[in-house]
């Protein structure tokens, strides 16, 4: 079991969206596997992702090329089990460029609360190191710390 289960209300859709945020801002893909069913199906851009164990190899590909990696997700709509997002991350080239990525994802989840798929579409904008707008250490972003909304994404 992974709560909130559904059918989602706006409080428990918001939560679940949180968890997710706080999950990839770990940057642990074991850790972020187990919020997904075994067999999860994914479509990350023009990727293809199909169970935990791809899950686990996509992630960690990502976050070794994706560096100070920095994620914000907001609520956009839900209904029973199903849950759409807008979300930005911002994060580093290994040449030290800067990039923001802006992006949409519908989920639906199982009865236990895990997210059985993944559907994800993404652009990314070069950005100036004083255009960031996502200031904290690595890791959860802080409870004080604006949202999209708040930041004008």
């Amino acid at each position: 079991m992974r709560p909130p289960l559904p059918p989602f209300t706006e409080e428990t859709a918001t939560e679940k969206v949180r968890k997710a945020e706080d999950g990839w801002n770990s940057r642990e893909p074991e850790s972020v596997s187990l919020a997904y069913t075994v067999d999860t199906v994914w479509r990350n851009r023009n990727q293809f992702v199909r169970g935990r164990p791809e899950v686990v190899r996509f992630l960690t590909i990502k976050w070794q090329s994706e560096l100070n990696y920095r994620l914000i997700k907001e609520l956009f709509a839900w209904q029973q089990n199903r849950i759409a997002v807008r979300y930005a991350y911002e994060w580093q080239m290994d040449d030290g460029q800067w990039m923001r990525s802006y992006g949409n994802e519908n989920w639906i989840f199982d009865e236990a609360g895990l997210m059985k798929y993944r559907y994800a579409s993404i652009n990314d904008l070069i950005i100036r190191e004083e255009d960031r707008l996502f200031h904290w250490p690595l890791g959860r972003r802080p409870d004080d710390h604006p949202g999209l909304t708040e930041l004008g994404l």
